[in-house]
């Protein structure tokens, strides 16, 4: 018999400066199947949905050496079949209820979530149920070998070719000990992933994915007792597993600093990594360690800030974390320094530093600053059933009980400065650590002093590994496991949810200003926004990203506050307040607690209105600004993308340039240009306000009185800038990455504007192509072939511009054929789909709205979408509309119109020495090759 015991956890927060009482309610139902699965029920009636996760506690620190990466390879292959769930069927199914789905692996847990209409309750707990008990049966070879490549892919696109990407397997290796569980890497050795046998991973999942090694938790809106009998029909009858004992800590110590570099061919500049060992997670020590990062390196008092960016200039910024684990923990600190700095100087600067950490010490409001800041932050990990889940799960698994968040914030807020001085003298202070230093190729005098060669191996992209994919056993009839009913039926869906679209509310201040609100109780939050039409838009080309410094600027203080004490007062409320810049517009983006709305708008509204114009701070933002810009010519991705831009836009468009501008354009920028853009260009009369949260139209409105007093509208000039045509006929341009492990693709053309009435339909047109993961391009890249870890198409549009762009990264060897595969679905695509397709499109599309409103953040979004672009308040009905009258002719037609391979630019950043020959026989002429 199972046992039940339901809990009411009640979390009570006192924060300095608040002296309010805040109450969490989250009921749920905790009880054990007879086979040792933990079941966690939720309830959340808000909205017409239900979240499913399950976390498996087993990462790579169960692997072996020699077998590393089996967890998240097996993280893969479990999405491919099961024994009554058809090849590639997972996410088709989920998608066609309307729904989401993934998984993750770390190093100690994997987990697997999907987010479905409330009708969908049954099918994915049918579809859970029969990876974890009906699975082994289904792998083969052929399975097994697509995974093996995507894998592998996915290391290329993450490790092999990203700078420092090979940082995490340097510091694993020499960190720990040999045979310690994290001393290699979650995604493994490439080497390992190649030899693994389809025995290995079997025995793997018979081991590790069963009951009694599993926390399942369903969160959203279902009545209690139907949900126990189906997670008792489902679940009950799988066998439990071994018995075995969670993974004991095993913390370590140096005995002596190790130093290691690796000259890196994808960065552009160097950085040190310095990791001190640590402590698991939940002690008291962990707690301690998590406020120490913050404190030596976050906001304008950190040391590390003091002395590295503003004092030395050695860097735009430096970081300092605590990162506790169930194992064991680090202490790390990244800096990556401006260009030519010579990290034995960062290195040296980071204990000058630590140094002015021990003579000057920190306040107690510095502590409680931080502290502000907890409750918010966790409101917003549970904003979504989603999150619920994750941390239910987690909290069991790894702390014993779902229960546990309630002594984990009180043991957050009791961690006092005495504790966190002691964890510095006890792990940081003259200890001994790890330092890695990876600089650019040809750059190795830049390394710290007493580095050695890390020994890095790098695939040689003319031999990369690759499986061969066979078809031995695909088709065989596989045993099948018993059961006491018929799984190979999948249940149907109940009834479908009726969506409620939020209600709106609107008014518009005398000074212009447009406000959209959405009142949603359900935590003690909000979310608001001004949006300021203009940005990147409004730009000389000679002047190319003065909104975006505008913005940074505009965050460093105001006319009666220092940057530190704008950041410190915004702290205390445990509120964000953050402004930027993009190519449309100018955002003010806040979120914090209900009680502190007033507080918050009132920051917010200083900013805005009295910045501050600080000039030290403006000298370091240009600095920031083009160490971003010079690195991103180290990004294969960005590479491509800054290429496309020019094509697809033309010369003479701002935005053929990045909303960040270039390196020369910000050089000639000047404080006084940021001052003259903030005065043209910064009105009510062009700017709307959002919010969603736990508050009503009347407070926020008489909230707003005082910047409908002070903020005074002026007129605002906006370009006109055309779209060019497409080309008359497609070219292929190849950024040469030398060396490039695989090849970023990016292939497309202009496409309709945001506003233009063929937009929505363009974008459901699209879906079966390349918009989800079923999409044929993602199928056939991924899923077939084992080039790419994803592969998609889209359009994108705002009021003055469109592009539609397909996109992949890939094995460098595979270029040519992912380019030609891409080319002929695109090709096929315009000759039209089926009536299958369409319906399955209407109805996965149609059924996703339930999931649309959940959020904040959702909320919010849809309130700007709807004030950008002058749309109803029922708009979501309009898109509803278009989609169920979607038919053959009209999607063939919008195909037909908007996608033409033969009129696209073809865009590859890869290794020009191997791919741009190859790259001819496309029929395009000679590739373009752009050094």
């Amino acid at each position: 018999m199972r046992k039940v015991v339901l809990l009411l956890v009640t979390s009570l927060f006192l924060l300095a400066g608040c002296q309010q009482k805040s109450e969490l309610e989250i009921p749920y139902e905790k009880y054990s199947l007879d086979n040792g699965l933990d079941v966690i029920l939720h309830q959340d009636h808000s909205d017409p949905i239900v979240a499913l996760a399950i976390l498996y506690h087993v990462g790579s620190n169960r692997e072996d050496e020699g077998r590393t990466g089996f967890a998240h390879l097996f993280e893969h292959i479990m999405f491919q079949r099961s024994e009554n769930i058809p090849e590639d069927q997972f996410f088709k199914i989920i998608q066609d209820a309307g729904g989401t789905l993934n998984g993750g692996t770390g190093n100690d847990a994997t987990t697997y979530y999907e987010v479905v209409p409330k009708n969908a309750m049954e099918k994915i707990l049918w579809m859970e149920s029969d990876r974890m008990g009906f699975l082994t049966n289904t792998i083969t070879e052929k399975t097994f070998q697509i995974q093996q490549n995507v894998v592998q892919n996915e290391k290329r696109q993450s490790v092999d070719n990203a700078p420092y990407g090979h940082v995490s397997e340097v510091v694993a290796k020499n960190l720990y000990p040999e045979g310690h569980p994290y001393s290699w890497t979650v995604i493994g050795e490439m080497e390992d992933l190649f030899n693994a046998t389809l025995d290995d991973v079997k025995a793997f999942h018979a081991r590790f994915y069963v009951p009694n090694n599993a926390t399942l938790v369903l969160s959203g809106d279902f009545e209690l007792e139907d949900a126990k009998q189906l997670i008792e029909k489902y679940f009950g009858e799988i066998p439990r597993g071994a018995d075995m004992d969670d993974p004991k800590p095993w913390n370590i110590k140096l005995d002596e600093t190790k130093k290691l570099y690796h000259e890196d061919n994808f960065a552009r500049a160097p950085q040190l990594r310095m990791v001190w060992p640590t402590v698991e997670q939940f002690t008291n020590d962990a707690y301690a360690l998590d406020y120490l990062g913050q404190l030596l390196s976050s906001g304008k008092k950190a040391p590390l800030y003091n002395v590295l960016v503003k004092e030395k200039k050695l860097t735009s910024s430096a970081r300092a974390y605590n990162s506790s684990q169930e194992i064991t923990g680090t202490f790390g600190l990244s800096v990556t320094a401006n260009d030519g700095v010579s990290l034995k100087e960062v290195e040296e600067a980071v204990f000058e530093a630590f140094e002015r950490f021990e003579k000057d010490g920190f306040t107690d409001q510095d502590l409680e600053r931080l502290k502000a800041g907890m409750e918010t932050g966790f409101y917003s990990g549970i904003s979504s059933i989603l999150g619920k889940s994750f941390q239910l799960a987690q909290y069991n698994e790894y702390a014993g009980s779902p229960d546990y968040y309630k002594q984990d914030i009180q043991r957050m807020k009791e961690v006092t400065k005495a504790d966190i001085l002691r964890v510095y003298e006890k792990y940081i202070k003259g200890k001994p650590y790890l330092a890695t230093s990876f600089v650019p190729r040809g750059q190795a005098d830049l390394v710290a002093d007493g580095s050695i060669n890390a020994g890095v191996v790098e695939e040689d992209i003319q031999t990369a590994t690759q499986v061969e994919i066979t078809d031995e056993g695909d088709d065989m009839d596989y045993p099948r496991t018993p059961s006491a009913f018929d799984r190979s039926v999948m249940p149907t869906d109940g009834p479908d949810p009726e969506i409620t679209i939020p209600t709106i509310w609107t008014d518009q201040l005398a000074n212009g200003l447009k406000i959209y609100g959405i009142e949603h109780t359900e935590l003690p939050l909000v979310q608001f926004n001004i949006t300021i039409k203009g940005g990147h838009l409004l730009e000389s080309m000679d002047k190319a990203g003065t909104a975006s410094l505008m913005a940074q600027l505009m965050n460093e203080g105001t006319q009666n506050k220092t940057p530190q004490e704008l950041e410190e007062a915004i702290e205390l409320l445990g509120a964000g307040i953050r402004i930027g810049a993009g190519s449309t517009s100018v955002n003010i983006s806040a979120s914090c607690l209900t009680r502190n709305f007033e507080a918050t708008l009132a920051l917010l509204e200083e900013m805005l209105l009295e910045p501050r114009w600080d000039e030290e701070e403006f000298e370091l933002a240009k600095i920031r600004t083009q160490n971003g810009l010079r690195r991103q010519k180290a990004s294969p991705t960005s590479l491509a993308s800054e290429q496309f831009q020019k094509l697809v836009y033309g010369e003479d468009h701002i935005f053929s340039v990045g909303s960040s501008g270039t390196e020369e354009s910000v050089a000639g920028i000047t404080i006084d240009d940021l001052k003259a853009f903030y005065e043209q260009n910064i009105s009510p009369s062009v700017a709307s306000f959002h919010i969603a949260g736990k508050i009503d139209k009347e407070q926020v409105v008489s909230a707003l009185s005082s910047i409908n007093e002070k903020w005074s509208a002026r007129e605002v000039s906006f370009p006109s800038y055309q779209m060019p045509p497409a080309p008359e006929k497609s070219q292929v341009w190849v950024l040469d990455v030398p060396g490039a492990k695989q090849s970023v693709i990016q292939i497309g053309c202009p496409g309709p504007l945001r506003t233009d009435p063929d937009y929505f339909a363009a974008t459901v047109m699209n879906d079966k192509l390349g918009g989800s993961f079923n999409g044929w391009v993602n199928l056939v890249l991924r899923e077939e072939k084992g080039y790419t870890y994803g592969a998609r198409t889209s359009f994108s549009g705002n009021e003055v511009a469109g592009t539609f762009t397909a996109s992949s990264q890939v094995r460098s060897s595979a270029t040519l054929e992912s380019v030609e595969i891409f080319r002929d679905l695109m090709a096929k695509y315009r000759e039209g789909l089926s009536q299958e397709d369409i319906d399955f499109t209407r109805n996965s599309l149609l059924k996703s709205y339930a999931r649309r409103y959940e959020t904040l953040g959702a909320l919010n979004g849809m309130l700007q979408e709807i004030s950008t672009y002058n749309l109803p308040a029922d708009f979501a009905r309009t898109e509803q509309q278009i989609i169920r009258n979607m038919t053959v002719e009209q999607h063939k037609e919008l195909a037909q119109k908007y996608i033409d391979p033969t009129r696209m630019y073809y865009v590859i950043a890869g290794d020009a020495a191997t791919q741009a020959d190859p790259l001819k026989s496309l029929g395009f002429g000679n590739p373009i090759i752009v050094k």
